[in-house]
C-alpha cells in the first residue's frame, strides 16, 4: 500500500531553494517514502509523536506519518542550524 505524500506549503518553497543535486536528491527519497515511510535512515524525533528526520548533508528533511490516514506529511526541509526551532512549530 503506497502512502500519500503531502507536502507543506513552506517545504515546497524550501525545496526550490536548494541547489540542484541536492534537491534532486531529497525528491527522490521523498517519493521513495511513499513505498517505504520509516526508510533505515530515519531517525525518529522527540517531542512530536510520528515524526521521523532525514539527513542529507548539512540539510534536514523533517516529516510525520499517519499511517490510519496512510498520510506522509512533509514538514519542511532546513539547513541542521535551524531546522528544529523552525519546523518543529509547524502544524
Amino acid at each position: 500500500m503506497e502512502y500519500k505524500i503531502v507536502l507543506h506549503r513552506k517545504a515546497v518553497d524550501e525545496l526550490q531553494e536548494l541547489k540542484s543535486p541536492l534537491r534532486q536528491k531529497i525528491k527522490e527519497t521523498i517519493d521513495h517514502l511513499a513505498i517505504e515511510p520509516r526508510p533505515n535512515n530515519a531517525a525518529k524525533l522527540k517531542g512530536r509523536p510520528n515524526a521521523y528526520r532525514i539527513r542529507f548533508e548539512d540539510y534536514r528533511l523533517i516529516y510525520e506519518v499517519h499511517a490510519t490516514e496512510i498520510v506522509i506529511y512533509i514538514i519542511g526541509i532546513a539547513h541542521r542550524r535551524e531546522v528544529y526551532q523552525r519546523l518543529l512549530r509547524r502544524q
